[in-house]
């Protein structure tokens, strides 16, 4: 059922006094300000309206064309406005007509009884300067207001005795109907004014309050990502300095782990199941990790690099990279959910001095670099499918608590010969782990 149109024009009136003079690129205050003052110019015009035909019906000897020169100014100032987009001139210039039109209406009308407080009206100047300019600004506005609401006082009771002799044009019944209508009409203005203020402020802090949250959000979002990329300690450096990061570090266990045939298999696959497999896999690498606290450095093609020893959060990290290659063996035997194609992995182990860093300034990656890393890098290369192969330092580090194959000798290019040494498991453990 389509609502009455008389039920609609009301609300649409308000809306469109509210905004109007509003621009797009006004700030939630100003929005405000300029919302606040043309609804107080259209409820005082309104006002005038309803007070004119009020005094029409009650049939008082009192001419009208005062509250209409009003309503001109005040409508002209405000079209003037809206022609000139002007805020800071129709501002001042509409607070002084608010304050200086009612003291002319009772100067011109009699005392402030028979006004009936027309002078109360002025009081929407201090109010309104405190809501549209500020309030420190609306202390002169106030000391206006009072002082010639005084001056009013003041005349009325040093001339009251003439004022009575004369006999008022204005019935006494009519003079208290507009005291009560003066009353109740600027304590209802007032009253609107401070509500939609206080709401807008409101909604306005709602916003702000959403926005910071989304802000967090966002920041939580980046710090989880940074996380992702960096260790915890060189992500707090690199937020901090964007001095360029390198460390050395004395000695720290370095894992590769291969794939083996994974080119041959992926052959034929399609890319999206390529992908499946790999990040099925590599998550599971990473979920292991963090139960061992050591930190993934990347991934390169289907190879999968992890290294302990660069952060304090595991003390024997070089027991914790062993523990975490037999899990990554084990599941990849035993777990076909997430191995589907039955792959094999390849394992090489050093233990000894490394320098790691940050690269670049765009799309940046923490890497290490060093003969350590080269020599787990090339003993998983010479090793076979299913087996963990170690070198001499991270195998005297493991030996009392990890069971061994007898050591081997391989031919590294550019070292020569090394001793490698083939980790089963744990002690007591070598059993299961087949």
């Amino acid at each position: 059922m389509t609502p009455p149109e008389s039920s609609t024009v009301a609300p649409r009136f308000y809306e469109r006094l509210r905004n109007a003079g509003i621009e797009p690129t006004d700030s939630e205050d100003l929005r405000l300000n300029k919302s606040l003052l043309m609804l107080a110019t259209g409820l005082v015009s309104l006002a005038i309206m309803v007070w004119v035909a009020i005094y029409s019906i009650l049939g008082p000897q009192v001419s009208t064309t005062l509250p209409f020169a009003f309503q001109i100014l005040l409508a002209g100032n405000m079209l003037y406005y809206i022609q000139s987009r002007n805020f800071g001139f129709f501002r001042i210039s509409q607070l002084g007509l608010f304050l200086f039109l009612p003291f002319v209406a009772q100067w011109s009308g009699g005392n402030i009884i028979s006004t009936s407080g027309v002078l109360l009206w002025a009081l929407l100047a201090p109010v309104g300067a405190i809501l549209c300019i500020g309030v420190r600004e609306s202390v002169g506005w106030f000391i206006a207001w009072a002082t010639l609401t005084i001056l009013s006082g003041a005349a009325d009771y040093y001339l009251a005795d003439a004022v009575i002799v004369q006999k008022s044009n204005v019935p006494l019944q009519t003079t208290i109907v507009f005291f009560t209508l003066n009353f109740i009409s600027i304590s209802t203005i007032i009253y609107m004014l401070l509500r939609l203020s206080i709401a807008e402020k409101r909604n306005m802090q709602r916003s702000l309050e959403e926005a910071h949250k989304q802000v967090q959000l966002e920041q939580e979002r980046s710090e989880k990502l940074l996380l992702n990329i960096l260790p915890g300690a060189v992500a707090e450096r690199l937020k901090s300095s964007d001095k360029t990061i390198a460390d050395g570090f004395a000695d720290v266990t370095v894992m590769f782990a291969d794939i083996v045939n994974f080119t041959q298999v992926a052959a034929n696959m399609s890319p999206s199941q390529v992908f499946t497999m790999l990040n099925r896999i590599f998550s599971a690498f990473d979920e292991l990790a963090e139960e061992y606290g050591l930190e993934k450095i990347k991934t390169i093609g289907d190879a999968y690099m992890v290294a302990g020893g660069l952060n304090e959060q595991v003390a024997d990290y070089s027991a914790a990279i062993a523990d975490m290659a037999v899990s990554m063996r084990d599941l990849l035997r035993r777990d076909f959910t997430v191995n589907a194609s039955h792959l094999e992995v390849r394992i090489g182990i050093g233990t000894g001095p490394i320098v790691a860093g940050v690269l670049g300034k765009k799309k940046f990656i923490y890497d290490v670099w060093g003969d350590t890393v080269n020599i787990a890098s090339r003993i998983t290369a010479e090793g076979v499918p299913g087996m963990i192969q170690c070198d001499t330092t991270t195998y005297h580090r493991l030996m009392t608590d990890f069971d061994f194959h007898e050591p081997q000798t391989i031919y590294l290019k550019g070292k020569g010969n090394m001793t490698v040494y083939r980790l089963i498991g744990r002690k007591g453990a070598s059993d299961s782990a087949g």
